[in-house]
């Protein structure tokens, strides 16, 4: 650590350069320094050219990531300690995709056994030798929902077309073992490169074998099951458990319940999308009631009984409700999924007044008598006024 450059210095930018300033520097280093360059040079060239650019390639991952950069501004070198900058670390990323982020393109050189090795080049791949990992296919479907089984969870069957390991050749492509062979025009690699002569020298690019599809392998002897791709269509059942909560549109990924890959790849996931069986008494996580009460009830207050997912609710009306009013009934809606929003939503109870339509003679000499009350003459106050508001806001 303490041969180690100041890597502002390294890289000629002040402390307060902005992150173009700091790529183009690096651009400038990099092609300077760059081993394809140096082919014709002496070794000592060479090893410097190395250095250089494995020294510029190291500051640049850290003063490129904003993170790492404040890490190393407050502590230095030693940020490397606490997981923080320094080391020759691309955050997980092949170097040559680092490379073809700076400079676009394919993009690749070699050290010649130098040192810098453990690469491999600079070709795409998801092992350490370059092979290809193939990976099969997802599958979307879709399964409609009742709001119950949104409110309370459930299990569906659902019945899938997929591709499955052949099962003659248990997904190889070939019965034998000795049947596969290795790809002799990447030698095992899954890539190949080309020469190409530029400004700057000899260099080359670098591609997926035409000949194995990047896998590294060939099946001189396909099996006649599955001609060799290792795989057979079949339909099949699949359970999904759906949690409580959903909501339409939403998504469930299930792994590796997709379609298979050739040759022992890694499955492809099953995408569930949920498609809610539309019901007027939902919002999100609330759920809505309407109910009818007469005119009395609404004067002189009652009880009425409110369905709820988990049974039946007896409500309060207190006297002199008005129509519209809304009571909220808290933690008696759907619950939330986990991941998307936290608690349980609410139930929304409106109380409608009715009117009778028709009175007998005793009963309107009755209400004429109330009429000319001053108990009976609209007189809106505060709450009520609130009241009707959040009808219109609420439906």
């Amino acid at each position: 650590m303490a041969n180690k450059r100041d890597y502002y210095e390294v890289l000629g930018v002040d402390k307060k350069a902005s992150a173009d300033e700091i790529k183009s520097a690096y651009r400038k280093l990099a092609l300077k320094w760059h081993p394809d360059r140096w082919v014709n040079g002496t070794d000592a060239e060479k090893k410097t050219a190395e250095d250089n650019f494995k020294e510029a390639a190291e500051a640049y991952s850290v003063l490129s990531d904003p993170d790492k950069r404040a890490k190393y501004d407050q502590f230095g070198f030693a940020a490397e300690q606490m997981g923080g900058a320094g080391g020759f670390d691309f955050g997980g990323m092949d170097i040559n995709d680092f490379l073809r982020n700076i400079f676009g393109g394919s993009f690749g050189f070699d050290f010649g056994g130098s040192g810098f090795g453990g690469f491999g080049g600079f070709g795409g791949g998801s092992t350490q030798s370059g092979t290809r990992v193939m990976r099969g296919r997802d599958i979307r479907t879709s399964v409609k929902l009742t709001l119950e089984e949104i409110a309370n969870g459930c299990e569906k069957e659902i019945s899938l077309e997929r591709a499955r390991p052949c099962p003659d050749c248990g997904g190889k492509g070939a019965k034998s073992e000795a049947d596969i062979k290795t790809c002799p025009t990447c030698n095992g690699q899954g890539r190949v490169r080309q020469q190409t002569r530029s400004l700057f020298g000899v260099g080359y690019t670098i591609g997926t074998c035409p000949q194995c599809q990047g896998e590294g392998k060939i099946i001189s002897n396909p099996c006649r099951r599955c001609n060799g791709t290792g795989l057979e269509r079949k339909r099949e059942m699949v359970r999904v458990r759906i949690p409580a909560g959903v909501e339409n549109g939403m998504q469930i990924t299930i792994p590796g319940e997709g379609h298979a890959a050739p040759h022992g790849g890694t499955n492809g996931d099953l995408l569930v999308v949920i498609n809610e069986i539309q019901h007027p008494q939902r919002d999100g996580n609330n759920l809505f009631y309407t109910t009818t009460i007469s005119v009395m009830d609404a004067m002189l207050g009652t009880e009425v009984s409110v369905p709820c997912l988990d049974g039946s609710y007896k409500v309060k009306v207190e006297p002199g409700t008005q129509s519209g009013t809304v009571v909220k009934l808290r933690g008696k809606g759907l619950p939330s999924v986990q991941g998307y929003s936290r608690g349980t939503g609410d139930l929304y109870v409106k109380f409608q007044v009715w009117v009778p339509h028709k009175l007998s003679k005793s009963e309107k000499e009755a209400l004429e008598a109330l009429r000319s009350s001053s108990s009976f003459k609209p007189d809106l106050t505060r709450e009520d006024k609130a009241t009707f508001d959040k009808v219109k806001n609420i439906f």
